[in-house]
């Protein structure tokens, strides 16, 4: 991810929640609020509700490549943090995908 750092400080996670705009959706919540950079900061969460250790990975990495093949049509200047929920294991790639762009879509973090 060329444009991204993440986000792995709680205090910058809790932030996020409390004071960020969400989208939910059946699989996953986005949330989303504008910093002062040049550059988005993005974080997963993915909790043991998900599955065991396997699963929980297997969907981080999905999130993260849905992230990285549309990182260009993602405004610059946000941080994000992407909440998968427990269908996240069960559906499939394209409607993880599908839910994600919507999500930044209504946020307004895409282009």
């Amino acid at each position: 991810m060329r444009f991204t750092s993440s986000i792995k400080n709680d205090r910058e996670f809790q932030r996020l929640y409390k004071k960020g705009a969400s989208s939910v959706r059946p699989s996953l919540v986005v949330y989303v609020r504008t910093n002062r950079s040049e550059n988005n900061h993005l974080g997963f969460t993915v909790t043991t509700k998900v599955g065991k250790a396997v699963t929980r990975n297997h969907v981080r990495r999905r999130l993260r490549e849905i992230y990285r093949l549309h990182e260009a049509g993602l405004k610059p200047g946000f941080d994000m943090v992407v909440v998968a929920r427990t269908r996240a294991a069960a559906v499939s790639y394209r409607r993880l995908e599908a839910e994600f762009l919507s999500a930044c879509q209504e946020l307004g973090a895409a282009l």
